[in-house]
């Protein structure tokens, strides 16, 4: 006869084999969830003023402040294995020498969870529960943006400043906004953003903005006429809290 130890090994790798069958079909299974993403993407404000980006930058440098608005609807996204949908914006721009890559800079990002995750406070979007669905609706206040996946920003501040190597941009063309996102399963893979057609999943429909120019850098005398220092500020989270309604 096989001691308990032997029993206790065949009994937990039965018990990893089944896990890990389910897992392998749960995370397959997410492709049979049809996919059809929108987004309308625009420019609403630049800006590009000369000084310390950071609070940490050792040098003044030019840099831009964008603010934009935002129309999206990642609900198809969301699925029984989605845990959350990290989203992020970036600027995309060509460079000083036309032999290197378009230069991409992220403005802003946040995390959308799904309805059964937990609650958090910084970087996160969250829904808003049924009130039938849940006690916790009844007994917290807590900001909420409607449907999973579904956002609407109205001259959103940026996260971040756009600065360049060369530390100057101030008058470089052709720039556009881009929506990206990344989705987070419970089980499997992670996949990220796509703008072609695969099966179920259509592509990304819109979620790039028109070609902007960035302008010309403010004279010293200007900039404190015409730029308040609010008009600069950053995120700091908490997107539901701070961003206004479309």
């Amino acid at each position: 006869m096989h001691s308990t130890l032997v029993r206790g090994q065949n009994v937990f790798g039965f018990f990893t084999t089944v896990a890990f069958s389910i897992a392998a079909v749960i995370a397959v299974s997410v492709f049979l969830f049809p996919q059809n993403p929108s987004a309308k993407l625009q420019m609403r404000n630049v800006q590009v003023v000369k000084g310390r980006p950071h609070y940490y930058s050792s040098k003044r440098e030019e840099y831009a402040h964008v603010k934009f608005d935002l129309d999206m609807d990642l609900s198809s996204l969301y699925n029984w294995n989605t845990k959350q949908v990290f989203i992020w914006v970036t600027a995309k721009y060509p460079s000083e020498s036309p032999t290197e890559p378009m230069t991409e800079a992220v403005i802003w990002d946040a995390i959308l969870p799904s309805p059964s995750e937990p609650w958090h406070h910084n970087q996160y979007v969250h829904y808003k529960p049924s009130p039938s669905s849940s006690s916790r609706t009844l007994k917290s206040k807590k900001p909420s943006n409607g449907t999973p996946g579904i956002l609407k920003l109205k001259g959103q501040r940026p996260k971040y400043q756009i600065t360049d190597a060369a530390g100057k941009i101030a008058e470089r063309a052709n720039c556009t906004l881009e929506l990206n996102w990344n989705v987070q399963p419970w089980v499997g893979a992670l996949t990220w953003t796509n703008r072609g057609d695969y099966g179920l999943w259509k592509g990304l429909t819109g979620g790039r903005s028109k070609s902007f120019d960035f302008p010309g850098l403010k004279s010293k005398g200007e900039a404190a006429g015409a730029t308040k220092e609010e008009d600069l500020k950053t995120m700091k989270g908490a997107e539901a809290n701070r961003g206004k309604p479309a």
